[in-house]
């Protein structure tokens, strides 16, 4: 019974502002625009790009919202384990899970 909620909690687990759950890493964030949330799945093997000259790995992705045309820019360098070793977010503010779920 006990492993079963180990499961679990090592499945979501929080990595700094980003949330590991299963192959995916969640980032919960807020436009500084319009206030619009996101929630993006950022999926290991697929989204990331390998950096061959500092290793690990590197993302930069770009949305935009539907209430507004600003762009919002994520970019993000981690360890090889998917740990977030650094990150820039221009065009919104990182919000907790609990914050864009009580919406």
């Amino acid at each position: 019974m006990f492993n079963l909620f180990k499961k679990v909690k090592d499945r979501i687990s929080k990595n700094g502002d980003f949330y590991n759950e299963g192959k995916n890493i969640v980032v919960y964030f807020k436009c500084d625009n319009c206030g619009e949330k996101f929630r993006t799945h950022l999926r290991r093997g697929y989204d990331f790009s390998r950096d061959y000259e500092n290793g690990g790995y590197v993302i930069n992705k770009e949305f935009v919202g539907s209430k507004c045309y600003k762009k919002i820019n994520l970019t993000a360098n981690f360890n090889e384990g998917y740990k977030v070793l650094n990150y820039e977010l221009t065009g919104a503010k990182v919000i907790s899970k609990e914050e864009w779920e009580n919406e």
